[in-house]
């Protein structure tokens, strides 16, 4: 049975300061909870409406209702379990060939979509600015089904890190060349900027090529995508030269 202050403390994980102050995070669903052990986080404790679907050696399991679970839930419509897991410490950067930088992007479900897609394409290394969105929110979690345990988050100071790093710096702009006509360098960051401004000046400042996405619509009204989509859009032109 889950104790009053248990589910005030799992309730309070959805706000930063309070992941911070216990040092915990949730993931639910045996799905994602299953990915857990092959990773580099370390689980606490699991609270689960099935315990005998979870075959997890040393891992306390705590049999709850699902009353209970909706009560520590974050999601609408609860799964079966809910496993809280210590936060990690804070990841440091070795440039990789391919990396995702992102630029105050503050939306939790573009970040996790993002974070997916780096896992789809075997982008091991994203790097964020210190105003982008909490990769531990659990909206965040959730929408990177799992990718999240196997790209390295970094957060930084972003104009420090793009002065510094061997990648090239590529961002987007629509007056930027072609993705289809562009010429991929063999080692490279692609700046994604935030979902209503774009790009800070400053970090534009940093940039060495720009591309863009071309429109093929008649109307050409369409004033431009989401920032996940053109993620998508882009990484799968790039991988493809």
């Amino acid at each position: 049975m889950l104790t009053a202050h248990t589910i005030k403390v799992l309730q309070s994980l959805d706000k930063k300061k309070f992941r911070q102050k216990y040092n915990l995070f949730l993931v639910e669903g045996n799905k994602i909870i299953s990915e857990l052990p092959n990773s580099n986080f370390k689980i606490k404790e699991i609270f689960s409406t099935n315990p005998q679907n979870l075959n997890f050696r040393d891992t306390i399991i705590h049999q709850i209702t699902e009353n209970e679970l909706k009560k520590i839930s974050f999601l609408q419509n609860p799964k079966d379990s809910v496993a809280v897991c210590f936060l990690n410490e804070e990841s440091k950067s070795e440039d990789q060939n391919i990396q995702l930088v992102l630029d105050g992007i503050q939306d939790p479900g573009n970040l996790g979509t993002i974070i997916r897609l780096a896992d789809w394409f075997g982008i091991e290394q994203i790097i964020c600015s210190e105003d982008t969105a909490d990769f531990y929110n659990p909206k965040v979690i959730q929408a990177s089904m799992g990718s999240f345990t196997r790209v390295n988050m970094v957060y930084c100071n972003l104009s420090e890190y793009l002065s510094t790093t061997e990648n090239i710096n590529i961002g987007t702009d629509m007056e930027g060349e072609s993705i289809y006509t562009f010429e991929k360098p063999e080692k490279l960051n692609l700046i994604l900027g935030n979902e209503g401004n774009g790009i800070r000046p400053e970090t534009e400042k940093l940039l060495q090529k720009k591309i863009t996405i071309p429109r093929f619509g008649k109307s050409k009204a369409t004033e431009s995508l989401n920032v996940s989509m053109a993620a998508g859009i882009i990484l799968g032109q790039l991988f493809s030269k």
